[in-house]
């Protein structure tokens, strides 16, 4: 494989990631944001990821080349939003209830912290990389 190759596949597992450690901090950031209805209440997001191969990749056996990972999309978790009675909120309805988003802050860490391990991961790669370049350099030298 490449060197290219290799920058290429590391800096698009760094952008989903960083997608991925976005989309958490939105959830995060909305947990207790509150609605007058379920319609408008905040719904937690999800980032989907596909790996992409090139055409010559494919040709040669899936696994040799490496694939990028592409964001496909972010979707809404399409939970339903949790009824709380609080009648003095502002945005009670008639019978005292507000509406608030069924975000896991357990789930959110976790998948902020899983998303963190992966980031750093590919920048480990991404050091690797430049430590052999610069091996291959040292032994053109001598």
């Amino acid at each position: 494989m490449a060197f290219d190759a290799i920058y290429r596949i590391a800096s698009s597992a760094m952008y989903a990631q960083r997608v991925r450690l976005e989309t958490v901090a939105s959830n995060l950031a909305n947990i207790d944001s509150a609605a007058a209805d379920t319609r408008t209440a905040y719904q937690a997001r999800k980032p989907v990821f596909a790996a992409v191969y090139q055409n010559h990749q494919l040709s040669r056996g899936a696994g040799l080349g490496g694939a990028n990972v592409q964001v496909l999309d972010v979707v809404a978790s399409g939970r339903e939003a949790k009824k709380r009675y609080e009648p003095e909120h502002p945005l009670a309805d008639r019978s005292g209830h507000v509406y608030y988003p069924d975000i896991s802050e357990i789930e959110e860490m976790t998948d902020m912290m899983s998303a963190t391990r992966s980031f750093e991961t590919a920048i480990e790669v991404l050091n690797r990389v430049t430590s052999m370049q610069q091996g291959l350099l040292k032994l053109g030298e001598a």
